[in-house]
């Protein structure tokens, strides 16, 4: 399997992204939980699935943007992936508890089953964990820091980005 990413700016930061023959597999964001050693990541290219990821990144930072098409390829249990696929639903600007997470996927007992495989999606942003907050509406954690997650859920709501959720 090859392995390869680049790195590109964002309103958050750095953004590095990589791909396992060809196909995007992780986005990591700086100083995010859960990182592994850079060496993980391959060699450095800027070819492959990035022209298009780039894209779609800076139109979604646009705003002209709000669902994300693109080939993923993330490593996770059929639960994990379950959970993965069902925030991919959650439409641009709303948000959903993790216990509306265990619901919709037919498991209501499931609400920290379903908060320890949003902590474990490899693909930030594209498949949006920070739209899933605390059953009190808290923010509640996230990978890339819960500055991030309120500074990504006002802009996606259109507010300044120092509102508070």
């Amino acid at each position: 399997m090859r392995i390869t990413h680049t790195v590109i700016e964002s309103p958050y930061g750095p953004l590095t992204l990589v791909a396992a023959d060809g196909v995007l597999s992780r986005l990591y964001m700086e100083g995010q939980r859960h990182r592994p050693p850079q060496e993980t990541f391959g060699e450095r290219a800027d070819d492959g699935p990035f022209p298009e990821v780039i894209r779609q990144l800076e139109a979604y930072f646009a705003g002209e943007l709000t669902q994300f098409k693109l080939d993923l390829a993330m490593l996770g249990t059929p639960f994990q992936q379950r959970v993965w696929h069902q925030l991919q639903q959650i439409p641009y600007g709303e948000t959903r508890s993790y216990g509306e997470l265990a619901e919709a996927l037919g498991s209501p007992n499931a609400s920290r089953a379903v908060g320890l495989a949003n902590g474990k999606n490899p693909v930030g942003i594209i498949v949006p964990c920070h739209r899933v907050i605390g059953a009190n509406d808290s923010l509640t954690g996230y990978g890339g820091g819960l500055d991030r997650k309120q500074r990504l859920l006002a802009f996606e709501r259109g507010e300044p980005a120092d509102a508070l959720f």
